[in-house]
């Protein structure tokens, strides 16, 4: 399954003290350094960034940490830090993409300088990452969660992860984050910069 959300707001992170386990922490790091060298779409995100003038430095502000049992990574705007949560990754796959998810957020607070409280700004960060950070690649949904469909399959389920990662950042119901979703949702899915359309599947 590919439930865990990654999201546009600070991960739901391990209360202050609480150690990290050191095989966790050890192997978060190994999938980390292995989708900075390997994952062509981390690499053309931190391209993007540069080019922006937002240059991210991989020990200042892309960390592994544990965090809480639904979220596998987050962006904090405040600490200019993308938490990768050691505990939920659980595979290099899923490194790869929640990076990616997570680095579309900083391109996002770099180019725009969202307002973090305004709902509509965080659904169109949240469509835009699920658009284009693989998670919705069709092969990937048909064969873990057993979908069927193609561009209209990758729409919903750009829909859904949005609207879940919106309930995972922000006190609302159900509707009111889908309701913030239909709102944005066509100008910020046409939206894939920095790429020119949205990526093909690995």
């Amino acid at each position: 399954t590919w439930a865990m959300q990654a999201s546009a707001e600070p991960a739901e992170r391990a209360p202050t003290g609480v150690p990290s386990k050191p095989a966790a922490h050890r192997l978060c790091q190994k999938r980390l350094d292995y989708a900075l060298r390997k994952s062509s779409y981390v690499r053309y995100m931190l391209d993007a960034m540069k080019r922006l003038g937002c240059d991210v430095q991989v020990d200042r502000h892309l960390v592994c940490e544990p965090c809480g049992p639904t979220v596998a990574g987050g962006f904090d705007p405040e600490a200019k830090q993308i938490v990768l949560c050691e505990n939920n990754i659980y595979s290099q796959g899923h490194m790869n993409d929640t990076l990616t998810h997570e680095l579309v957020h900083t391109y996002d607070y770099c180019r725009a300088h969202l307002d973090w409280n305004n709902l509509d700004h965080l659904a169109c960060t949240e469509i835009r990452a699920a658009n284009l950070s693989g998670e919705c690649f069709f092969w990937k949904e048909n064969f873990a969660r057993f979908k069927l469909g193609w561009r209209k399959h990758h729409q919903v389920c750009v829909r859904e992860r949005a609207s879940k990662s919106l309930l995972c950042v922000r006190d609302i119901s159900e509707s009111e984050a889908v309701a913030a979703v239909d709102r944005v949702f066509d100008t910020c899915f046409r939206d894939t910069d920095p790429f020119e359309r949205i990526p093909p599947s690995y």
